[in-house]
């Protein structure tokens, strides 16, 4: 369905991602970020309200030519440098230890593999640098799980890819991050939709 996800499906992602519920895990998570910054699927960019006085320069990561194009026009409205990549997590296109923090905001569920895609951000990553992450996935009630299991291979057609049962933490950790802070719980709707992973992970 290439029109469906090329023209509807980014505007659908567009519309989703601005629900301000979301604002106060936007703010929490990107507020701390510092130095030179890659934000991996920054969508329309959402987050760029939101970051402070310590981020020096974003670099911004979207595979969506559309959200891509959406991310340059919102960057109009804000002071800092920001430089937008067309290309995917499985292979950023940046030198190693190049950055200081990475930001990650509702994206790893819809990266194809999660696992390659997190040690692409931790190569480009410098010693101690920082991933922030929001995330939903796997919740820990069984009978959520079961439904999240259900409606994943038909969700993901939907909506870009997305799964609702990645555990989070574990492939954080499977690709090489060391969790530093971690807050989880649902948010407000449908609750296989909503567990939230909310995050700090170094690089070694």
């Amino acid at each position: 369905m290439p029109f469906y996800r090329d023209h509807i499906l980014p505007r659908l992602i567009h519309l989703a991602m601005q629900r301000e519920e979301f604002a106060p895990y936007r703010e929490r998570a990107v507020a701390t970020a510092t130095g030179r910054i890659l934000e991996v699927g920054i969508g329309s960019g959402a987050n760029l309200p939101f970051y402070g006085a310590g981020a020096h320069e974003i670099v911004g990561l979207e595979p969506s030519s559309r959200l891509a194009a959406m991310a340059r026009q919102a960057a109009i409205h804000t002071p800092l440098p920001l430089t937008v990549i067309e290309a995917s997590a499985e292979a950023i296109p940046l030198d190693d230890r190049s950055i200081d923090t990475v930001v990650m905001t509702w994206t790893l569920c819809s990266i194809p593999a999660a696992i390659p895609a997190l040690r692409e951000m931790l190569r480009v990553l410098k010693p101690g640098g920082r991933l922030l992450f929001v995330e939903h996935g796997l919740a820990p009630d069984p009978r959520i799980r079961k439904w999240q299991h259900r409606l994943t291979p038909c969700w993901k057609h939907l909506a870009g890819g997305c799964h609702l049962d990645r555990a989070i933490n574990t492939l954080v950790q499977d690709a090489g991050f060391r969790i530093e802070k971690l807050d989880t719980g649902y948010m407000r709707g449908p609750r296989p939709l909503t567990f939230l992973y909310e995050g700090v992970a170094v690089a070694g």
